[in-house]
């Protein structure tokens, strides 16, 4: 039978990369700028990510296929400042340029790195994935579950469509990007979401990255205006520092005050088992730091109902109650047409509807059409 890694390289599953983002070297040798690592990769090897892959001279990117599809709040991105309650049709494909210890999605990231990452792929196209979104009455279309940005090229491609079919599209990703890869996403994205995962370059190198890359990749989203909400999953003993959680708001609101910082608490997963999951006390700390360093608005996320108002939105400006959560749901909704508080009028940062028309739903769910996504491996 045929492994994982060689039916990903057909050529069914895989198109010439975009002249965008990667240039030829010497002796056959390439460079991908896909992600912060812009690796060199000698020809008959892949990436860092293990997707992306020089075969004679020629970079070769993923595509056709996605590992899974689901709808979701968009609050669980989380987006909490970009259409609250709608729903979010997410779709991730394999691989990740990190080697995250507590990833989440370890199932379809280290698909290609951990033989016990075991993730089926689907085979699907563009006009599939963006009529089930619209089947299921989505209103975004999001690249998501594995690193978006080492599958560029199969992301633009959907998002050509959903942008033609009149919906939004987001990334929610690791932000270790580069230059060459915003400017290619630029034209094709509405929303991104950053994992910013510590604030110490050592911390990073033992998750496989470096944390330059994604600073820089925080700053060129906010210049560019695509709408950036900044996540931390905070991990008692690995990036809980009062210092580190200071100097990592700092630089946040130094960008802007207006990024939306959403503080998480870690729950034991993956390899990563022995620090004790993330206490509602230790999210109000960090959040009461990132308020000392001038963020306007932060948000405490996988302990409802354990942490005050830290899931609401309020106006910074007289502090009226804006948007009320418990978890995904939303349970009060009061912004005006225009996405401004009703007291005071304050224009509120963000991507607003005019009308609240309620939440699809307020909990992930598989899409019902999703059995038109056929297993790849099933055909081998």
């Amino acid at each position: 039978m045929s492994t994982l890694h060689e039916i990903l390289s057909t050529d069914k599953r895989v198109r010439e990369a975009d002249p965008a983002l990667w240039e030829k070297l010497d002796r056959e040798r390439v460079r991908c700028f896909a992600c912060g690592h812009c690796c060199p990769i000698p020809d008959g090897q892949p990436g860092v990510c293990k997707v992306r892959f020089n075969q004679g001279g020629t970079l070769y990117a993923p595509f056709g296929y996605v590992a899974g599809v689901q709808c979701d709040p968009i609050e669980k991105k989380p987006f909490f400042h970009a259409y609250p309650g709608a729903l979010a049709y997410s779709f991730g494909m394999l691989g990740c340029d990190l080697h995250c210890s507590y990833c989440q999605n370890w199932v379809t990231s280290q698909a290609l790195r951990d033989p016990n990452a075991i993730s089926a792929p689907l085979e699907a196209d563009p006009k599939l994935l963006v009529t089930d979104a619209l089947r299921q009455g989505a209103k975004v279309v999001v690249s998501t579950y594995n690193e978006p940005l080492i599958t560029s090229e199969w992301a633009v491609a959907v998002f050509r469509e959903a942008r033609a079919a009149g919906l939004l599209t987001a990334f929610v990703s690791n932000g270790n990007g580069t230059p060459q890869a915003l400017k290619y996403l630029r034209p094709w994205i509405d929303l991104y979401k950053v994992d910013l995962k510590s604030f110490d370059d050592h911390h990073y190198r033992q998750l496989g990255g470096r944390l330059q890359p994604i600073l820089e990749t925080i700053r060129a989203l906010h210049g560019m205006g695509i709408w950036l909400e900044i996540v931390t999953l905070l991990i008692p003993g690995f990036n809980d520092s009062d210092a580190e959680l200071r100097r990592l708001t700092e630089f946040v609101a130094g960008v802007s005050p207006d990024i939306p910082w959403h503080v998480t608490a870690f729950h034991q997963d993956y390899k990563m088992t022995s620090p004790s999951d993330t206490s509602a006390h230790d999210l109000l700390r960090a959040a009461k730091i990132g308020r000392e360093q001038g963020l306007h608005y932060i948000y405490a996320g996988n302990l409802p109902g354990c942490v005050g108002q830290l899931e609401d939105t309020h106006c910074p400006g007289c502090s009226e109650l804006l948007i009320k959560r418990r978890g995904y749901f939303i349970e009060e909704y009061r912004l005006t047409e225009q996405g401004r508080c009703p007291a005071c009028t304050f224009a509120l940062p963000g991507r607003w509807s005019k009308h609240f028309d309620g939440q699809i739903a307020s909990s992930p769910f598989r899409p019902q059409s999703g059995s038109q996504l056929v297993k790849i491996l099933s055909q081998t």
